[in-house]
């Protein structure tokens, strides 16, 4: 297959997704028109949509699948969409998340929630009619971002997280710490609920002996270095689910707080439980000294996490399922 991916880049995983493919012997190129201090570049073409456009004639005849990102395409008013549907293209929209996620649907079962980067709800609802009328399936990354979508599509697929595990050689919390090291990355402070979790942090310094560290506006590769450096991670709780930091500390061998909502948990993999501390505003401080108490069991999570990655994250795992998607579209 010729595979099209574009064109806004979400956590690496375009790239991954590209490479993986074409270990597969897919031809796949991602274009990228989004550009951050991340730094991502493996098995992407980094562009702007000028440069895109100016390719769009032959995009749009060289490739017969075309995968999109993040509820956007080459062009506005989605030209392309209804050009690849005259054709009899294949194609599929990939939501990730602030792109669709609903104000007053994401309250109902989420009290913490943080919408504040998604768009009004009128104009979301607008994106997805418009791009419903070309698009019949699309894919989300787990069960938060589905009801935002489901009601748009034929069929909407959920396809986990990717990771290139070649890159994430364990390194399991040492039992023996004295000083545990604390690690918590905010790309965005009010999503993650930065805020809450530096309270409880200060709250029990005064009575712990542990280190912080906040990671911020540094590449991806860097944060990585320190991630492995970690005896803790503390990712987002106030979304309701788990993102890239929690599987890329799950590969790492780490123990990681996430809020994972309740009505959801049980839609994740039971073969293997889904080893993360569910921390939430309310619990974060009892949450952060089970951790810090219990050197043996963030070890163990640790390694459960990494079964969990391994199993389920893996982006050979992933990108079978991806291709099986891709063979089943009309």
């Amino acid at each position: 297959m010729k595979i099209f991916q574009g064109v806004i880049e979400i956590a690496g995983q375009m790239g991954i997704l590209c490479g993986a493919l074409k270990e597969r012997g897919h031809l796949a190129a991602g274009y990228n028109t989004f550009h951050t201090y991340l730094g991502y570049q493996d098995h992407l073409i980094n562009t702007d949509l000028f440069e895109i456009q100016k390719m769009s004639k032959h995009i749009l005849n060289f490739f017969d699948v075309f995968h999109y990102h993040y509820g956007v395409s080459m062009y506005g008013q989605f030209k392309d969409l209804k050009i690849n549907k005259a054709r009899g293209k294949k194609m599929i929209m990939h939501h990730w998340g602030n792109d669709v996620r609903f104000h007053n649907l994401a309250r109902i079962n989420n009290p913490y929630v943080y919408t504040g980067d998604s768009p009004p709800d009128n104009v979301i609802h607008k994106n997805l009619k418009n791009i419903s009328q070309y698009i019949s399936e699309a894919i989300v990354q787990d069960y938060e971002v589905l009801p935002y979508v489901e009601p748009y599509y034929k069929k909407v697929h959920v396809l986990p997280l990717a990771i290139d595990l070649r890159k994430f050689i364990p390194e399991y919390p040492n039992e023996n710490t004295k000083q545990p090291l604390i690690l918590h990355a905010p790309t965005n402070p009010d999503f993650k609920g930065t805020t809450y979790i530096e309270e409880a942090i200060n709250q029990l310094k005064p009575y712990y002996n542990f280190k912080y560290i906040r990671i911020e506006k540094m590449s991806h590769a860097k944060a990585i270095s320190l991630y492995r450096k970690a005896d803790i991670i503390v990712d987002q709780i106030l979304c309701g689910s788990y993102g890239l930091l929690c599987v890329e500390s799950m590969a790492l061998g780490k123990p990681v707080i996430a809020y994972i909502r309740p009505d959801i948990i049980d839609k994740f993999p039971t073969e293997i439980p889904l080893p993360i501390v569910n921390g939430n505003p309310n619990n974060i401080i009892e949450k952060l000294i089970f951790l810090i108490e219990n050197p043996g069991k963030r070890k163990s999570l640790g390694i459960e996490g990494r079964k969990y990655v391994r199993k389920y994250h893996s982006r050979q795992v992933v990108v079978k399922k991806l291709l099986s998607i891709y063979r089943n579209l009309s």
